[in-house]
């Protein structure tokens, strides 16, 4: 089941550190199979704001994205991002292909029927 790493980065100054960890950061992630699906892109916001930027890596699993998060690689040049742009960032698992949420609605349905 794919993963992906999901970030929401704060807008920061320009700095040489920010510029040397993107260049640098795709050799990290690329030996567990990760590739940018969405970098420095354009967004439209439809519901509430955004002024953030957002970042998503895709991986073929969670366990490949724990495994480059944890990477000496990646450890070493985390903090040419970390010490000019706050954010946040999560490691979250994908739906399987296929993917029904009825079952989930469903859940939701029984735990407000428990409640009546």
């Amino acid at each position: 089941m794919p993963a992906y790493a999901i970030a929401r980065l704060r807008p920061a100054a320009p700095h040489p550190d920010i510029a040397e960890y993107i260049e640098r950061i795709p050799a990290t992630f690329e030996p567990f199979g990760g590739r940018f699906l969405v970098h420095a892109t354009q967004h439209e916001v439809k519901e509430g704001t955004w002024s953030e930027d957002l970042v998503v890596i895709g991986f073929p699993g969670i366990d490949q994205a724990r495994q480059w998060w944890d990477s000496p690689a990646y450890r070493e040049i985390a903090p040419l991002r970390s010490r000019h742009i706050e954010g946040d960032i999560v490691l979250v698992e994908g739906v399987p292909d296929g993917y029904d949420p009825t079952a989930t609605a469903d859940t939701l349905r029984k735990a407000l029927a428990a409640t009546d």
